[in-house]
């Protein structure tokens, strides 16, 4: 149930309200504060922490990887939800329109075991073995992977350390 009046100011001033949302770029220019050939600085506002403003610098290559997080492949359009569907609050919000429609709690999901999955999908027990189809397969060995799955320039401590470590 949607309650909709009259913009205040016409339909041209909620097309430009809108059109911030949905055209906006991952970050404009007025917000770059400087480059020095290495590491590029701008204007930041963390919405989370009461509109707390500050400056970050980051090399250029991490200043690119997140911006290219921010490029959608072609095709796609981004746009960007508002009001009670908002990712931030989102279920504390739903839940509240859920007590003032007066609807029930939706039920929890269902969880299911990957070899649930695959024999629900697929007709296929993965626990079997393929070719005798009588026997049990077991875990004998967990391979960890011999690189970082990381997007080049992340260094995230830890998890890079432990990547490279030798088993």
């Amino acid at each position: 149930m949607v309650y909709a009046k009259r913009p205040f100011a016409g339909p041209q001033a909620v097309l430009q309200y809108l059109g911030r949302y949905t055209h906006r770029i991952a970050i404009s220019n007025n917000r770059l504060v400087s480059f020095d050939g290495r590491d590029v600085r701008f204007r930041w506002r963390d919405y989370a922490h009461g509109n707390r403003r500050g400056v970050m610098r980051l090399s250029v290559g991490e200043f690119l990887r997140r911006f290219l997080l921010h490029v959608l492949p072609a095709g796609f359009t981004r746009i960007r939800y508002i009001g009670s569907v908002a990712n931030r609050r989102k279920a504390q919000r739903l839940a509240k329109a859920r007590v003032a429609l007066a609807l029930p709690e939706p039920p929890p999901p269902a969880t299911e075991s990957v070899a649930e999955f695959m024999l629900r999908v697929s007709g296929t027990d993965p626990t079997r073995c393929p070719v005798c189809g009588a026997g049990q397969r077991a875990v004998i060995a967990i391979q960890r992977p011999l690189r970082a799955h990381r997007a080049p320039g992340c260094d995230n401590g830890p998890l890079r350390a432990r990547a490279r470590a030798p088993p």
